[in-house]
């Protein structure tokens, strides 16, 4: 027999090859080596293979081989724990019988591939054919014989006993070896039957089958038949069947046929064969006890008639008798049914084939009257039909064979419609055979009637045959207006001969030539039918209109396009279920074929069918609108409808459960249907009775069929399933709950659930049984199917349940039975992991590992506990599954994924998997190395780069275990990690798949590799080298762009996924980040490659953004955007020489700027920041590009303004404005931030207003746009508001360069600048708790804050003032107006407050005060009070000044005070410096604190020189009063009280001369420090400007000093005593001051700069160059000495 050689290879593998469930997917030539000499076997396997080999009667060696198989296969424990169970004597008998049947479905899967290769090794669609039919031909020699003797010596062989077999052989083992044979003799006939259907039989080995089979009693004399058992009878028939038709197919019936009909007879292989002709006469006379001999003995006599009918008469004749005696049409029908429906059962259609040529030839040469019942012929030949193509072959020929039956079918139509309609039922497969259906009824000639005598409207021949209608006749009695057939007058009928009635009736039949549809007379059939429902005759009516409903069934559901054509029926449905199911005894199986008829309706038109069945009352319904949950799951106001009162009155108590199966296949189809939400609300009460009624006591109901019950469950899992698949549009609205949410809660909170629960904890040992006890041959309809199907549901039902359910801090009831810990290892997540043993369908193993992971994330729990001692050994079955290669590569990605999720979830159970072994290393520190069972090294063997790319390893597999290592990583697991990087090659393999050429955009996601740049290993350096040298740089930066054009151009099609695309995408965008910070590391240094890949990146992005604005591209391109925008930042210096920027930036923003809001704001953000950079870096390119783009931006910054302007009105309505307003906003309007779109679109426009020098081209923008009166409006209801401070400051920024050019200050002036900014920026510094007077914060400067928006504010009047000039200075002097309560506090305050934005207000409000006393005349004529108190606190700021510069030690105290322990920020040049930590260096902290402190002195002296430029236009001008005898002083005011101490900082001290001769010495010493520091030769830009300030301020301080003189010295009000003291003093301290400045000049200072040109936008004033004149040549030195020289007069 088949029993030895088993190699490396089990059968049971080599079956889950064949039938395609393995990752084997091409042919591939397997190696089986024999198990080597006995020497590397241990002692006690062969101990135990001794045990084995006496058990199963084996020899030793196939005993070791067998338990070595099963221990690789299916032993269920760690190895480490097999020494210890075949020690222990009660395991070991366990496991030996475990073995036993682990050898019995080894023997069964051998034959069971034998037969697969036989099925397919001629069938030209499987892939594989050539392959198979090459193995068959290999075995076609020995086949035959070796079967047989196998098959004989089955039957013949003796039972095991005890004695023979050891003492485990009791019984009950016996039993099962019993049975195991029984199956092999079925199956080894299954083959040899299918051997036959392709290979002819030899007429001698006919007569040796008939033998073997009449001796074996076509297996009902089995040697020992004293065993078989009721459970073992269908094995025993099926060995009937097929010995029987074994001998049928030998006997080539088809051939004959066709012989018989070309009248060449003689062909026949038994033509001549007469000896074995007589031999089988001989053998079949004798058959007769059997109903197996049925077939052979109707195949025989026909062979015998064709052949030589004239010499075997008799024998013929007995034969004939003894055959119809057996009822062999009735066997024919019993016999194709159990061999099973026709799905993919080969050996099913082959019957059926066998049998219809059989069927065919004997209706052709024999009378039918003589064979039997008709009926019994019908069912036979019905059977016979379903198989496959069997219909199309009848159609081809109609008249021929079977068609013999189907006339004498319509011969009784209509008076019996059964028999035809069955027929025509059988004869439906395709839509052309359902067309040539339809037609047939559509036109029938015949009508036959039976009589029981002659009626009066009738006239006769004499002889009584042929009658004739003398009037017209209604063939129903309807109603007038119904539906109806009229047989006109005049019709002839033809009185039929010798044909009977039914049974126990009087009469005669008449056949009518009448035409007409027969569609009209099954309408009218349903038409009565409704009449009669209530009387007597409904059973009669119902088992005419059944088989016209299930040929209607069968119709619509073959082919749709005929539906229309049935509408006058299928209307009737409706009613006719209404009827049939509110009477006492309805007739169960009509309403479960209209039930079906409405599935195949519903299938195409659900709405339609559910608009008409809700009427009917069959379903239930709800008698009270469902307002919430609570109340539609109490069920309360639900009425279970007809159906439900059918379950239970009727289907319950018989146990035939029809109708409830189509139920739930219409609810399902309705479900699947996609209803609208009303409509799916209205199946509510049908689902909840599944769920409440069905689900949770479907098991205790009573069956009277096997199977019944598992289909059921199956049904409502699948209805469930259904519904938790559907999409959840439009399903929110109401309270109401959806189809899905009741679901989701009844399995999450009810019994349902736990029913669910019940499913899933069957178990894998459960299935294996079911499976092993189906008698066929691994077919894939038995209920075991039936059971993995309903297992399989039960998972997808429950990880969706888990998936979808509403968030909660409890765990609902479903979660807790899921998770509960039982001690025993029988919880159910133990119960998930097993199903890693299931080896039938690969699947189930999948959806059990895919619920775990679910469960591993949500569920507060340990697998690891949950899995209790069964842990390892679980281990060690999913890595053996992740290690074969002949596993379904499913399976393994999905425990990959499975672990991927542990490592984050799940510590106790990564490690387990993990399974690290430390041992302390040399230097004390632990090392780390792989056990025997762990699945780092499984995975990675698959990353292996020799592995790439085998069928074993395919892409998608790779990726999964690159994520597993990804996850490591991002946990942070290092003792994992560590061990890894010892791995040699592990880097090299790691990166190989970056290293391969890629077909242009497929898919995979290798590059997150580069992300887990952990430690640095050298092995990895040497990886990111290569992949430097040898170009993958650019390969990758090519590849991802054409991926992302695919991507974004075929959106459709193109990508096999596109979220893939996008992980790759957004993998390498991490690698190019990474690179911009690490380019050492990552070797990426050279200029030119960093150019290509940012010119890369900017093509991806604009595929993405220009080509669609589909969702998917608009997130790709901000993606992109995003990389653009850090290459841009951080390759600046590179990206200078690249091609211009600005061109390809602009298309992407305005293709964008029409996007949909919510998607795109972020994208815009970004592209406006890389505007911004790329002008900052390249400038504009060329001017031309500058009109298009400005026109964008201005655009976007209007819209823009109006949406805030929206939103902020929104805030402000709402209420909710906060102190600080950058958080207020609703979610779907403006936010106001630092990138806001908005914000970055007023800085791009400032920039492109600062390129466009002469302003002409912002002038033709805002001709065109509105754009300055939206912001402006924008401006003006921020700051009353006090909100969008980012706004705000962007706004004035842009105004402000607006104001450089006269056309733009004009036109900001014009657009009405002073109204939307005056009044409004009170609100800025008058905070609502502290009254006018807020303090001068401490921020630093540099930060947005309001004090930084009203300096702006000053800064952008000033600027405008100095521009506009005259047509300005009515606004200016309104805003000194409104703002003169903070400028005078300002200058006020830099006595108390030094802060840098103290000192920076002062700055702004100097520098605009400095313009305006520009237009001294307007000013005094307006407001002369302020301009006074204007005056005098500028006197005094210039005296605070001096004092504060003269004393440092002073300011430095102050500062420290003021500032406690931070010290200030430095100025801009420094940015901030961190408040200084106790840790500081001292001498750091000096250096910090000298560094702010000359900050501070430089900001005072700016302020200084701008006070004293604007004093300068208060006092007379010196030239005019030293020359102009005539002038009137009275304009001018004394500034500067007579005295010349010294100044006190004290505020009641009047500035006097002293403060500004103070002022020039401070001045003169500052500059002598100054020339002390040894600066180097190239004097540093800050001294220069330093030197400067100090010249300008010392000028301006002389002519203040000598104009205030020569007033003083001119005013009769002076006293001649104070004028005479006057000229005393500043003739000796001018003097002085002189001197030391000649010596000062000598050693060469730089001159000053032109005493009016005092910068007010720039923060420093500009530079001017170091020209040494001729000593004494300064032009204000000979202004000084021209004065002493009048003074001393």
């Amino acid at each position: 027999g088949e029993d030895g050689g088993l190699g490396d290879v089990s059968s049971r593998e080599l079956w889950t090859i064949l039938l395609g469930r393995s990752a084997l997917r091409e042919p591939v030539s397997i190696q089986t080596n024999k198990l080597k000499a006995d020497k590397d076997t241990p002692q006690a396997l062969k101990d135990f293979g001794l045990r084995i080999s006496k058990l199963l009667g084996l020899d030793e060696q196939q005993s070791v081989q067998i338990l070595q198989c099963y221990l690789q296969e299916d032993y269920r424990a760690t190895r480490n724990t097999l020494k210890a169970v075949l020690q222990d004597e009660r395991q070991s008998q366990a496991l030996l019988l475990k073995i036993a049947d682990y050898y019995y479905e080894e023997r069964l899967c051998v034959l069971r591939c034998v037969l697969h290769l036989l099925t397919y090794f001629q069938d030209e669609r499987h892939p594989y054919s050539a392959e198979y039919s090459n193995c068959v031909s290999k075995l076609e020699k020995d086949l035959v014989s070796t079967y047989r003797q196998q098959f004989e010596s089955l039957s013949k062989s003796e039972a095991p006993t005890w004695e023979t077999h050891g003492n485990l052989m009791t019984e009950r083992q016996v039993s099962h070896w019993f049975v195991q044979c029984l199956k092999e003799q079925a199956l080894l006939l299954e083959i040899l039957f299918l051997y036959y259907a392709y290979f002819e039989m030899p007429p001698n080995e006919l007569s040796t089958f008939t033998r073997l089979f009449k001796e074996q009693g076509f297996g009902q004399r089995q040697t020992n038949r004293h065993l078989v058992d009721k459970s073992m009878d269908v094995l025993v028939e099926r060995i009937g069947y097929f010995s029987s038709l074994i001998l049928v197919e030998g006997m080539d019936i088809d051939f004959l046929h066709k012989c018989a009909l070309e009248d060449r007879t003689e062909q026949h292989q038994f033509y001549d064969q007469q000896d074995i002709c007589k031999e089988v006469d001989q053998m079949l006379l004798t058959f007769g006890d059997i109903s197996h001999h049925g077939p052979v003995l109707l195949a025989w006599v026909l062979l015998r008639h064709t052949l030589r009918p004239e010499e075997v008469s008799s024998v013929i004749r007995r034969l004939g008798h003894t055959t119809l005696q057996l009822g062999v049409f009735q066997y024919l029908t019993n016999m194709l049914q159990a061999l099973g429906s026709t799905g993919n059962n080969c050996t099913a259609s082959t019957a059926r084939m066998c049998i219809y040529g059989l069927m065919s030839f004997v209706i052709t040469s024999f009378e039918e009257d003589t064979l039997g019942s008709q009926q019994h012929l019908i069912n036979a030949a019905c059977e016979v039909l379903a198989a496959p193509s069997l219909a199309e072959l009848f159609w081809e020929s109609p008249n021929m064979g079977l068609g013999v039956i189907l006339d004498s079918a319509v011969g009784v139509f209509p008076y019996k419609t059964g028999p035809l309609l069955q027929l025509l039922t059988a004869l439906l497969s395709d839509k052309s055979t359902a067309k040539k259906v339809y037609t047939f009824l559509d036109k029938m000639s015949f009508y036959t009637e039976a009589y029981k005598h002659k009626p009066n409207d009738v006239i006769s021949r004499e002889d009584g045959t042929l009658w004739r209608r003398q009037t017209p006749k209604l063939l129903y009695p309807l109603g007038v207006g119904q539906t109806n057939l009229r047989m006109p007058q005049g019709c002839f009928g033809l009185v039929c001969e010798g044909k009977q009635l039914s049974v126990g009736e009087q009469g005669f039949l008449v056949r009518w030539e009448y035409s007409y549809s027969s569609w009209t007379l099954f309408t009218c059939e349903i038409e009565m039918l409704l009449h009669v429902v209530s009387t007597a005759d409904v059973l009669a009516h119902c088992e005419r209109v059944k088989p016209i409903l299930d040929l209607v069934h069968k119709i619509i559901s073959t082919d749709w396009t005929v539906s229309d054509c049935l509408l006058p029926l299928t209307s009737r449905i409706y009613m006719l279920l209404q009827r049939l199911t509110s009477v006492i005894n309805p007739p169960v199986d009509v309403i479960t074929s209209c039930v079906n008829c409405l599935i195949a309706l519903a299938a195409r038109q659900p709405g339609k069918v559910w608009s008409s069945l809700h009427h009917t009352g069959f379903l239930p319904f709800a008698a009270t609108p469902l307002t919430n949950m609570a109340q539609t799951i109490s069920a309360e106001g639900m009425k279970a409808g007809n159906y439900g009162n059918l379950l239970v009155l009727i289907e319950q108590p018989r146990g035939e459960y029809s109708v409830t199966i189509a139920f739930l296949r219409l609810v399902t189809t309705l479900v699947k249907g996609q209803l609208g939400s009303t409509q799916s609300r209205g199946l509510i009460p049908c689902v909840l009775l599944v769920l409440k009624e069905m689900l949770p006591t479907y098991h205790k109901w009573r069956y009277n069929t096997y199977g019944v019950r598992e289909r059921i469950g199956c049904l409502i899992l699948e209805l469930v399933h259904a519904i938790l698949n559907l999409n959840q549009d439009g399903e929110s609205e109401g309270s109401a709950p959806s189809l899905q949410s009741l679901c989701i809660y009844s399995l999450a909170n009810t019994e349902a659930g736990q029913a669910v629960v019940n499913i899933m904890g069957v178990g894998v040992d459960t299935i294996n049984m079911v499976l092993a006890a189906q008698p066929s041959s691994g077919g894939s309809e038995g209920p075991g199917q039936v059971l993995i199907q309903t297992v399989k549901l039960a998972f997808s039902v429950t990880n969706n349940v888990i998936r979808l359910k509403p968030q909660s801090d409890t765990a609902s009831p479903l979660e807790q039975a899921l998770t509960q810990h039982g001690g025993h290892s029988n919880n159910l997540i133990a119960v998930l992991a097993k199903y890693i043993y299931h080896k039938h369908d690969p699947a189930l193993p999948r959806l059990a590992i895919q619920l775990l992971k679910r469960l591993a994330t949500v569920a507060p729990m340990s697998v690891y506990a949950c899995l209790g001692s069964d842990a390892a050994a679980i281990r060690d079955a999913f890595l053996t599954r992740l290690q074969s290669r002949t596993e379904d590569m499913r399976i393994k990605v999905t425990i990959l994924e499975f672990l991927t999720v542990a490592v984050e979830t799940q510590p106790g159970l990564i490690e387990l998997f993990l399974n690290l072994e430390t041992k302390d290393g040399s230097d004390g520190a632990k090392e780390f190395s792989l056990g025997e069972w762990s699945c780092l090294s499984v995975v990675l063997e698959l990353l292996d780069s020799k592995q790439q790319g085998k069928y074993w390893c395919p892409p998608l597999l790779h990726r999964a275990a690159l994520a597993f290592l990804h996850a490591l990583w991002q946990d942070r697991r290092d003792s994992a990690l560590s061990v890894l990087r010892t791995k040699e090659k592990f880097w090299e393999n790691l990166t190989t798949p970056l290293f391969g050429n890629l077909p242009p955009p497929s898919e995979t996601t290798e590059v997150c590799v580069l992300k887990e740049v952990g430690v640095l290993d050298p092995c990895l350096k040497a990886a990111l080298e290569s992949f430097s040298s040898k170009r993958r740089y650019e390969f990758w930066s090519d590849y991802v762009r054409d991926l992302v054009c695919v991507a974004c151009d075929g959106e459709e099609e193109g990508l096999r996924s596109l979220s893939e695309s996008q992980m790759l995408i957004s993998a390498w965008r991490t690698l190019l980040i990474l690179s911009t910070s690490h380019s050492e590391v990552m070797h990426l240094k050279d200029d030119s490659v960093r150019q290509k890949l940012f010119m890369d990146v900017l093509e991806g992005t604009k595929a993405a953004l220009l080509m669609s604005q589909s969702v998917f591209c608009l997130r790709l391109g901000s993606m992109m955007v995003t990389l653009l925008l850090i290459l841009l930042k951080q390759w600046k210096s590179v990206l200078v020489s690249a091609p211009a920027l600005l061109p390809p930036l602009s298309l992407m923003l305005e293709s964008v700027l029409h996007a949909e809001q919510q998607l795109t704001d972020r994208t815009k953000a970004k592209l406006l920041s890389a505007l911004i950079l790329a002008l900052q870096n390249q400038g504009l390119n060329e001017i031309t590009q500058l009109p298009q783009l400005l026109l964008c931006v201005c655009e976007m910054v209007q819209d823009e303004a109006l949406a805030l302007i929206d939103s902020t009105r929104h805030t402000i309505q709402r209420g909710d404005v906060q102190e600080d307003s950058m958080e207020t906003d609703s979610p779907h309007f403006q936010k106001d931030q630092q990138d806001s779109v908005c914000v970055l679109a007023l800085h791009l426009s400032k920039e492109l207003c600062r390129a466009d020098e002469d302003g002409e081209q912002w002038l033709q923008v805002v001709r065109k746009l509105p754009v300055l009166p939206s912001v402006l409006s924008a401006l003006e209801l921020s700051l009353r508001s006090k909100q969008n401070l980012y706004f705000t400051e962007a706004a004035l920024h842009l105004l402000l360069t607006l104001a450089r050019t006269p056309q733009g200050a004009a036109a900001v002036a014009g657009a009405g600048v002073i109204q939307s900014i005056c009044l409004p920026l009170l609100s800025v510094y008058e905070g609502p708790s502290n009254g006018a007077t807020q303090a001068f914060v401490r921020k630093s400067q540099d930060a947005p804050s309001w004090p930084g928006v009203y300096r702006l504010s000053l800064s952008l009047m000033e600027s405008l003032l100095k521009t506009v000039r005259y047509n300005f200075i009515n606004e200016a002097l309104d805003f000194v107006g409104v703002h003169q309560e903070r400028i005078l506090q300002c200058l006020n305050a830099v006595r108390t407050v030094q802060s840098l934005a103290c000192l920076d207000e002062a700055d702004h409000t100097v520098g605009f005060l400095l313009q305006l006393s520009n237009f001294c005349k307007e000013w005094q004529f307006h407001l002369p009070q302020l301009l006074r108190d204007v005056q005098v606190n500028l006197c005094y700021l210039c005296q605070t000044c001096t004092y504060l510069l003269h004393s440092k030690k002073m300011l430095h105290h102050y500062l420290q005070a003021k500032n406690g322990e931070g010290l200030p920020p430095g100025p801009h040049p420094q940015r901030v410096i961190q408040p200084a930590s106790k840790e500081l260096v001292e001498g750091e902290r000096e250096e910090a604190e000298s560094k702010a402190l000359q900050a501070v002195q430089c900001s005072l002296l700016k302020i200084l020189s701008k006070t004293l430029a604007t004093l300068q236009h208060f006092t007379p001008d010196c030239c005019q009063i030293l020359l102009d005898q005539s002038m009137d002083l009275a304009e001018y005011r004394t500034l500067f009280v007579l005295s010349f101490t010294t100044p006190a900082f004290d505020s009641d001290v009047a500035p006097s001369f002293g403060t500004l001769m103070a002022t020039i010495n401070v001045a003169l010493s500052m500059l002598g420090e100054i020339e002390k520091r040894k600066e180097p030769v190239a004097v540093s830009e800050d001294t220069q400007a330093l030197k400067s300030l100090l010249m300008f301020s010392m000028e301006n301080c002389f002519y203040v000093l000598i104009s205030q003189a020569v007033r003083c010295l001119k005013d009769p009000s002076v006293l001649p005593r104070d004028k005479q003291r006057l000229k005393q003093e500043l003739s000796s301290e001018l003097s002085t001051l002189l001197s030391t400045l000649f010596r000062f000049f000598r050693r060469g200072s730089p001159s000053s700069p032109a005493s009016g040109l005092l910068p007010s936008l720039q923060p420093k004033p500009p530079t001017p160059g170091s020209k040494a004149t001729p000593e004494g040549q300064e032009p204000f030195i000979q202004l000084v000495q021209a004065f002493v020289r009048h003074v001393q007069r």
